[in-house]
């Protein structure tokens, strides 16, 4: 198959109606969805949303989970209920959302646990493990004077 100029002129149409890339390829005939795809970017036809929504509470999550690389340990957006786990931690098993994942001890040992104390913010962990996981990136004159 090729990109003939009547073809593009109608994958130009059918791109900017919004039609998906495979129903652009059946449309056409003879060309496959990657294709269509691959012809839109050469072409420079605008990008589109994806057309998979996310959930509002996983926008939250993602975006909480984004800006530690900048900080130490991010503020809460809002805290979690204090649930505290035994003292032993939690297991797999026992390990819910809303307890801290930070794993303590060897996983190939039979004393192996999860933290468990009630998460910080929309984070898989405690304060203190935030803190320990979510450092801010050192400074250019401090990444030079080490390597």
């Amino acid at each position: 198959m090729s990109w003939t100029e009547d073809r593009i002129e109608r994958l130009r149409q059918l791109w900017g109606s919004g039609k998906s890339a495979s129903e652009i390829a059946d449309m056409l005939g003879g060309v496959s969805r990657n294709a269509v795809i691959g012809k839109a970017h050469r072409l420079g036809l605008s990008g589109r949303p994806s057309p998979i929504k996310a959930k509002p509470e996983d926008e939250a999550e993602a975006a909480s989970a984004a800006a530690p690389d900048s900080v130490a340990a991010p503020a809460p957006a809002k805290p979690a209920p204090a649930r505290e786990a035994a003292p032993e931690g939690a297991n797999i098993l026992s390990l819910t959302e809303r307890m801290c994942r930070w794993p303590i001890g060897d996983p190939k040992q039979s004393g192996f646990r999860f933290c468990g104390k009630g998460v910080y913010g929309g984070l898989p962990y405690c304060m203190e493990h935030a803190a320990m996981a979510y450092q801010a990136p050192k400074k250019k004159e401090d990444r030079k004077a080490v390597g």
